[in-house]
Formats: C-alpha cells, structure tokens, sequence
C-alpha cells in the first residue's frame, strides 16, 4: 500500500476497508515475509495494520506537524516492525508494532519541532510529549486544594513525575518557550551590521588536520596493501568477500562456493586477520593507532 494520498483521504479510507487478520493468518503471513521474503505477504499484512498507523499518527497532530507527513511515519514504522517481528515468539504483530509506530512518529516530530534539535536522549522525549500534561494536571490538582505552586516548585514535581533531572526540565522549558530566529539577521539595528551566521564557528575540518588526516591515510593504505600481500590467495580472496565488499558475503556462502564448512572458513578469516596484524605491527608501531 502506498502511504502518501492522505491530502484527498485516499489512503485513510483504502485503510478503514482492509481486512481484519485472524491469528492465524498473521502468523502465516509473518512468516512468509520472514523465512520468504514473500512481499505479497508484506503488503497484506501491512495493509492490514494501516488504520492502527493512521489511529496512532493522529494522536500527535497537536505538534504542528502535517497529517500527512505523520501518516507517512508511522507507515514507515509499520514497516520496521514488520520486518523486525517475530511469528514464534506468541506476540501478536498489532503488540509488536505499537512500539515502532509511536518511536517512528516521535523521531519525526522532534526532528521538526524546530531548526535547532530539541534533544533526542530518553529523558529529553518523555519530557517534550509528557511536560506539558503533567504540568497541567499538576496545576489542576495543586489549585483543587488550594496550593499556589511556584516556577520552581512546579518544575521539581514534573521532574519527580517523569523520572527526569530537575536540569532537563529547566533547559527543555526554556526550548519548548523560545522560539527559531534567522541565523541571516543582523546583530544589531544597523543595515551595515554583521550577520549572526557570520559569528559561528566553522566546525569542518581544518587545512592542518586535513593535510595529517590524507598523510595517515597514505601510510595505511600501503600499510595494508603489503598485509594483504602476504596472505595465501584463498585466505585474500575471504578477506575481501568478507570486509571489502559493500554487501560482506556470509561465512555459509563462502562455504559453500569454496567447498568448505561454514567453521572453517571463519577459522581462515580468523588466521588471515592475525597475519595481517602481526605484518601491520611489524611494519610500524603506528598502526596501533588504526587498530584501536
């Protein structure tokens, strides 16, 4: 299923229709996806489990954020967890899924709540999606029994209410308070002022350390090379199927091609590695700085 078209209400609709799995189905169909890759499979049972991403991306609609944009998340997160899931296991996948829907929505939200990131640590998310209601309802109950709560004493609460250092509390109100301004304003009321832009520190490798960083690189690549060189070819060849390939080949598949045990070959990877290190120490005792 295609996880765009919710501006015309296409894809909610496709969603409200989809068949509801039985548990059996769904097991087979996890199945199929996991031991199959069966895409059919796939797209049944993600189908299937669209209207809970839907349910669930509507919940967070009050950050800002487009509808669609929110669909489109959660979608992905039905993706993950389709892909992550596991039949055996005696879970059923809507359980499973609940989990990679809300994570998926939530990075999105985050990333986009403003220019400069909000945070991304545990405690930074449970208090930008839970501060401002357990500030509220502290307040309703602070004032149902007639208790006037400060700036200070409220933030403590919160902190105790959400398991979180008073520090986060304080430096995400302050976030959640501010808001972006352009880094191309000037700095001061004149035409003629400096950009703030032009205030930032350059944080992209300097021409000293580019220059270090190209020598080292030199030095290990020859470094490497006449490693290499001293493998048999067969220990080479599983050296670079398994480490120099975008896609690393699997100790089964070697096996198979080279007519040899899926141990043996990782024994020969094994005895490749340690030759490799003991030419590459023999040659400079650099290379420990590569190794680390």
């Amino acid at each position: 299923m295609a996880l765009d078209g919710y501006s015309d209400g296409i894809l909610p609709r496709r969603a409200m229709k989809a068949e509801l799995l039985d548990a059996e189905t769904e097991h087979q169909l996890a199945v199929a996806w996991r031991d199959r890759r069966d895409e059919a499979a796939l797209h049944r049972l993600v189908t299937a489990y669209m209207r809970l991403a839907i349910s669930m991306a509507s919940k967070f609609r009050r950050y800002g954020a487009p509808m669609n944009d929110l669909i489109q998340e959660a979608g992905l997160g039905l993706m993950k967890a389709a892909d992550k899931f596991d039949p055996d296991r005696g879970v059923r996948f809507s359980t499973y899924a609940v989990w990679w829907i809300k994570a998926s929505i939530q990075d999105y939200v985050m990333r986009n709540w403003s220019m400069v990131r909000t945070g991304s640590t545990s405690s930074q998310k449970a208090l930008f999606f839970n501060m401002r209601r357990v500030q509220a309802r502290l307040e309703r109950e602070a004032e149902a029994r007639g208790e006037r709560l400060d700036g200070h004493q409220l933030r403590e609460r919160i902190a105790r209410e959400v398991g979180v250092p008073l520090h986060d509390v304080e430096m995400m109100e302050g976030r959640l308070a501010g808001s972006d301004f352009s880094l191309n304003a000037t700095q001061s009321s004149d035409d003629e002022g400096r950009e703030w832009i032009e205030a930032l520190e350059d944080d992209g490798p300097q021409a000293a350390e580019t220059v270090a960083e190209a020598h080292d690189a030199g030095h290990l690549r020859i470094w490497l090379g006449k490693a290499m060189a001293a493998l048999t070819p067969r220990e080479r060849y599983i050296v670079g199927e398994r480490k120099l390939r975008a896609e690393p080949r699997t100790l089964e598949s070697l096996g198979e091609e080279l007519g040899l045990s899926k141990e043996r070959i990782r024994q020969l990877e094994a005895q490749a590695f340690a030759k490799m290190r003991k030419s590459l120490e023999a040659q400079s005792q650099e290379v420990h700085h590569f190794l680390a």
